[in-house]
């Protein structure tokens, strides 16, 4: 399998419900190094995954719906706890929507799949894989 991953970053406000979460259930920040990394068993017509510059702009596209926001605040989110976990798959799933949109490139048709890994911190991150 084939891979390319392309990094970026956002910062959120958000608070959680339920004990577990500590002090966290208060209003607080976060900054997430974002890494979006697209699989295909073979390359494609142009001996690639998948266009780096395309695939680097639609994720900044995308966390720029989220940056400087506090999510607690965007319908999207209501009623969910937007863990680390959580929000990893909301980008993963949105990715998928732009590569089935033709957004990458019609060569990003033929990918098998995407993994988004959220890291918090130097030594705590969480990752969603899906199919495409």
């Amino acid at each position: 399998m084939f891979s390319i991953t392309v990094r970026d970053h956002m910062m959120v406000a958000h608070s959680f419900r339920g004990e577990v979460f500590g002090p966290a259930q208060r209003l607080h920040g976060a900054t997430f190094v974002v890494d979006a990394t697209f699989r295909r068993a073979e390359l494609d017509a142009d001996n690639i995954v998948v266009d780096i510059g395309r695939a680097s702009e639609e994720l900044r596209s995308l966390l720029g719906e989220f940056n400087y926001r506090n999510l607690d605040d965007e319908p999207a989110f209501a009623g969910i706890n937007t863990s680390t976990e959580a929000l990893a798959k909301v980008i993963a799933d949105r990715l998928a929507d732009r590569v089935h949109a033709g957004a990458l490139g019609e060569g990003a048709r033929g990918l098998a799949g995407i993994t988004v890994t959220l890291h918090e911190s130097h030594i705590a991150w969480a990752s969603y894989e899906r199919s495409l």
